[in-house]
């Protein structure tokens, strides 16, 4: 087995619509606007319980923001090291904190944080539902929290445009390879591959449909992953050690070029399958530029 963690964390993400640790937001279609987000302007006491919509709160206006769901993400953010948590580890979010902090706006993950989501809204406080899956779902999603929050998004949005200058000039076909048993791979209608696509790279599994339980990834068999014939494999990081020494002794994965060529590299989990942070997303654009075409 080459990632015998990675399956798991592809299993616990994207069955939950790709959203982790129970605070990061990576959903499956671009952002709806919920009839029960509150009005424009009105939010100031904002409680999010996914770090992408934290981290765009902090940046638009950070005295906005009251609560948020713990993160790795947020180790190194100092503007968010007093804030209370809501949510730690993989813990689901705490209903009586939330209330407690008497937020007038809870963000949450669509599909992920429904049912706390929902006793809000039974309680009177207003909640948005996010859905994040391609670039647009990005660019609704925070002038969506702007509009609410009565705040410009256009610099941010300007954030997001410098990170799609200069795309990278790959040859041959890109394979991002989530998880080996069974071999999972994100087609065009996930966040990492529409990631690729905007940075014109080809993704392998674009277009493929498959038997996969989890909407925006395919499955694929050994037979299949030998056809699409990668010039390149990306590989989601694992706290495992020794994952790409295995990808050089496994027999199959030794038979492609983009073994033979040393062409794989290791992505962190957020950024590239999960958007986690705007810094995650930055880096990730940054490592795939770097990449030796």
């Amino acid at each position: 087995m080459i990632y015998p963690k990675i399956s798991k964390i592809v299993v616990a993400v994207i069955a939950l619509s790709l959203a982790t640790s129970c605070n990061s937001n990576v959903q499956t279609a671009p952002l709806k606007t919920p009839s029960s987000a509150a009005s424009v302007g009105s939010a100031k006491r904002i409680v999010a319980l996914t770090s992408l919509s934290a981290d765009i709160v902090g940046i638009l206006d950070p005295t906005k923001l009251v609560g948020i769901s713990d993160s790795r993400l947020f180790d190194q953010k100092t503007e968010f090291k007093n804030l209370p948590r809501v949510a730690e580890g993989r813990t689901p979010p705490q209903l009586e904190k939330i209330v407690a902090l008497k937020p007038d706006l809870v963000i949450g993950a669509s599909g992920f944080h429904d049912n706390v989501l929902k006793q809000l809204k039974s309680s009177g406080i207003q909640t948005l539902a996010s859905e994040v899956n391609s670039w647009e779902g990005l660019q609704n999603l925070t002038k969506e929290i702007a509009t609410t929050i009565k705040a410009d998004p256009q610099p941010l949005l300007d954030r997001y445009s410098k990170m799609l200058a200069n795309p990278p000039q790959l040859k041959g076909k890109a394979l991002i390879l989530a998880g080996d048993k069974p071999i999972t791979s994100p087609n065009a209608k996930s966040w990492a591959g529409d990631m690729l696509a905007k940075m014109n790279v080809a993704n392998a599994t674009a277009d493929l449909q498959g038997s996969s339980a989890f909407r925006g990834y395919v499955t694929l068999s050994p037979e299949k992953v030998l056809q699409v014939n990668p010039a390149t494999i990306i590989l989601i990081d694992t706290p495992q050690p020794g994952a790409v020494d295995a990808i050089k002794k496994n027999s199959f994965w030794a038979q492609l070029p983009a073994v033979k060529n040393n062409r794989f590299y290791t992505f962190d989990y957020y950024g590239l399958v999960n958007p986690g942070s705007i810094d995650s997303i930055e880096q990730a654009f940054q490592k795939i530029k770097a990449i030796t075409p």
